[in-house]
């Protein structure tokens, strides 16, 4: 009897493994699809959802996809760099120095316009009316002084055109060397002043020429940290200024300037 109940027993310890292991594999493989279904519902770095399996070599297909897909937009900025990059050159104007002379030369500002610089152009018209108005002024008041001093060193006594300079009740006669002087002088300065005025003109054409050329000139010129100025102190050695015994050197001392370019 007690051979017999050991062999049930065993029998039955046997049976009980055998349903356990089947209803452990039944729950590995209820969890198994939710997990591969976890998973694949994963979106990866590019925001697309992406079927991971099992199987190695469909693993590296696709991440071999991914990382060309990456590599395609990570080029993509770098061109549209470039292309921004190479607009940006395109669209810079630089005037051209000959064309600026020549504008200039035919019309007074003409080359400030030409060059863009338009706050420069009531500079230079500005200049001009105020010569054009120093020369009016100057040769009035001189053919109003020339004609005084031709009156009054003729004899004719119908040419009186000085006595609009006197005041009423003038002795012209005890003064008539002292006015033929002072007439004399006054014609001189406004015939002087008139001439310079003309020159002048002639300086603010000049001067706008000159300037619509330089401008144009170092419109291409760049500024950079290369260009710098030094100030520092500096030790100059003059060899005449030393004499033996007297105990004085050739050393002098001062302050250099350095421009680096």
């Amino acid at each position: 009897m007690s051979i017999r109940l050991h062999i049930y027993r065993l029998l039955l310890l046997i049976l009980l493994m055998t349903v356990g292991n089947g209803a452990q594999a039944q729950d590995v493989q209820t969890e198994r699809p939710k997990a591969q279904q976890h998973r694949e519902a994963t979106p990866d770095s590019l925001g697309n959802r992406v079927a991971v399996k099992d199987d190695r070599a469909d693993i590296d297909a696709v991440v071999d996809s991914l990382i060309a897909d990456s590599s395609h937009l990570v080029g993509t900025p770098k061109q549209d760099v470039q292309l921004d990059l190479t607009e940006v050159k395109v669209q810079r104007w630089v005037p051209d120095s000959k064309r600026a002379l020549w504008l200039a030369l035919a019309i007074p500002g003409g080359g400030q316009i030409y060059n863009r610089k338009y706050w420069k152009i009531p500079i230079i018209y500005g200049g001009f009316l105020g010569c054009i108005y120093a020369v009016n002024w100057n040769n009035s008041m001189y053919r109003d002084y020339s004609q005084a001093y031709i009156d009054i060193m003729d004899s004719d006594p119908n040419t009186q055109s000085y006595m609009n300079f006197l005041p009423s009740n003038y002795d012209v006669k005890g003064n008539m060397q002292r006015l033929k002087d002072i007439f004399k002088r006054k014609k001189d300065y406004y015939r002087r002043y008139r001439d310079l005025s003309i020159f002048c003109i002639i300086g603010v054409y000049a001067l706008s020429v000159v300037d619509a050329y330089v401008d144009a000139e170092l419109s291409s010129f760049e500024i950079n940290d290369d260009l710098s100025m030094k100030i520092h102190p500096a030790i100059l050695n003059d060899a005449k200024r030393y004499v033996a015994g007297s105990g004085m050197n050739g050393n002098s001392y001062g302050i250099g300037c350095s421009l680096h370019f």
